[in-house]
């Protein structure tokens, strides 16, 4: 039998059984749950760390203890968390896996656009951001602010957890079929054809970075800037923490350690019947890293007229990207990182972006965090 993504329904009939609220944590809103994946949320304190440090036996509550320098208190008003400094934090809800279910776990799209990394560790599990089938326990987040200081309070929502039974991804053959039959990839509206992409056999399309056609490419973060508040909107002037960026000739050299958002070449969506996730189109690629929010939600890009057939085009993606070590050129349609489909159980009652509060990636270009104004925000 196939594997499968748990959607919306089926992730609110686990609340209370496989996804539990921790001792002393509010209960688990259902604005918590989104198509194919459950917002986790922040705890009342944060530890800040000496150091990070690799996930295996032992206690995390202890391990913080012995890292930690002092705690912040993350009730009320919150606390600011430093620019390169690592914080450990317990999360709210806990996990009581079946012994068929696994899950997995990915920053949200605003946090990859603040800049925040973030990684889950689970107690007794020595990789991060997975929980093996039949897991117990409750998840910590490892929270590094890489651009800027960032205000964070209890229950903002950072990362996502995605509950998963068997193996779920797409063959190449069968992800080629599904893109035959209802394209999954756009170039200025018209679909792209099968040869023209690399279909992988881990289920994913390469896809390319887009740098013409756009003013500005793309946007690098400010220095030295004052504090974000996460869970704003519209709050902050975009131009107090980016500037944007050109590309001459459809091409940019990175600066080492500086962080830049950019959009892929490619509209693309993800289909009802389902998911997504980022991939790095090649991890030995060591003089770039692209900080991924991984989670395509069903429905992505995806749009359909008043009878349910579907329109033909999708929304890019936005590619949080850091070069490492030395200056780095980027050019306009280099393959530049790869989306994995997976098959969900069955559509969702609610697709990505359907019936949300405020404003919504559904069809973003270049868009930056909620947190920063445009020019035209209210």
């Amino acid at each position: 039998m196939s594997g499968r993504i748990l959607v919306d329904h089926e992730i609110e009939a686990q609340l209370g059984r496989q996804v539990l609220a921790a001792p002393g944590s509010d209960p688990i809103s259902l604005a918590q749950i989104q198509p194919a994946s459950l917002d986790l949320r922040l705890g009342p304190k944060a530890y800040r760390l000496r150091a990070g440090f690799l996930p295996g036996a032992g206690s995390l509550e202890a391990r913080a203890e012995s890292l930690s320098t002092f705690e912040l208190d993350l009730d009320g008003k919150g606390a600011v968390l430093e620019r390169g400094v690592v914080y450990l934090i317990p999360l709210q809800e806990s996990l009581e896996l079946d012994p068929t279910i696994s899950a997995r776990f990915n920053p949200r799209s605003s946090t990859g656009r603040c800049d925040i990394f973030t990684r889950v560790l689970l107690p007794g599990h020595p990789r991060f951001d997975e929980a093996p089938p039949g897991f117990q326990g409750r998840p910590w987040l490892e929270v590094v602010p890489l651009s800027f200081p960032v205000r964070l309070v209890r229950g903002d929502r950072l990362c996502q957890l995605r509950l998963q039974e068997g193996a779920a991804a797409l063959t190449a053959d069968e992800l080629r079929a599904v893109h035959e039959e209802t394209p999954l990839c756009f170039r200025e509206g018209v679909a792209v054809p099968s040869h023209e992409l690399a279909f992988h056999d881990d289920g994913s399309i390469a896809l390319s970075l887009g740098l013409g056609g756009r003013e500005p490419a793309g946007w690098r973060a400010a220095l030295f800037t004052d504090v974000v508040d996460f869970n704003s909107e519209a709050r902050h002037e975009r131009a107090d923490y980016w500037q944007p960026v050109q590309a001459r000739n459809k091409t940019l050299i990175l600066e080492p350690g500086r962080f830049y958002i950019f959009a892929s070449r490619e509209e693309l969506r993800v289909p009802p019947t389902l998911a997504a996730e980022m991939l790095p189109v090649d991890p030995g690629l060591g003089e770039l890293r692209n900080n991924y929010a991984g989670f395509f939600d069903n429905g992505f890009g995806w749009r359909e007229d008043e009878h349910g057939v579907p329109i033909e085009r999708g929304t890019p993606a936005v590619l949080e990207v850091r070069a490492h070590d030395m200056p780095f050129l980027v050019e306009d349609g280099q393959i530049f990182f790869r989306l994995r489909y997976f098959r969900a159980s069955s559509r969702p009652h609610a697709l990505y972006g359907a019936g949300r509060q405020g404003p919504s990636y559904q069809h973003q270009d270049l868009t930056l965090a909620r947190a920063f104004r445009t020019p035209t925000s209210s």
